[in-house]
């Protein structure tokens, strides 16, 4: 028989998804990170609608790099919280430098295409474990980023 964590989940089963949603919250660090970047040097004709935009985003994934690590620590484990640790495991890659608005709007939607990606395996891995809390919150975060992706594609539409 396996042993259940303090919220009836199997230890075994949390843990691994406590090391996966890790990774997400990695990915989303850098990603946030990035859209600050893209927020601050962003250029052009384009600049107040993106300014604004980026402002919107990366407030939204600041708020989901807190909800993650609460996950984590709600399965009983401790989010990752060094920097360092963020670059080694996100595949979410620093841009700087980035002035130039469809250059940026490209990247939020690799991004994007990454985290969906990853949310989509972690439902899987929820569903084995029985694990209702984690699966609401990444089917929440998947059906928010795909209008998302949907909208930023329509920018780089000519």
């Amino acid at each position: 028989m396996s042993k259940l964590n303090a919220i009836g989940l199997d230890g075994k089963k949390a843990k691994k998804l406590s090391s996966e949603l890790n990774d997400l919250l990695s990915n989303y660090q850098v990603f946030y990170m990035n859209v600050r970047g893209f927020h601050w040097n962003i250029q052009g004709e384009k600049f107040f609608e993106l300014h604004l935009k980026f402002e919107e985003l990366y407030n939204n994934l600041l708020l989901k790099v807190d909800e993650i690590a609460e996950r984590v620590l709600t399965l009983g484990d401790t989010p990752v919280h060094a920097y360092s640790d963020y670059i080694t495991r996100a595949k979410i890659k620093e841009a700087k430098n980035i002035h130039d608005g469809k250059d940026a709007v490209a990247r939020i939607l690799e991004s994007f295409k990454i985290t969906i990606t990853k949310q989509r395996e972690l439902l899987e891995l929820a569903a084995e474990a029985g694990d209702e809390g984690t699966n609401a919150l990444m089917s929440d975060y998947i059906r928010e980023q795909e209008k998302l992706v949907w909208m930023y594609s329509a920018t780089l539409k000519k």
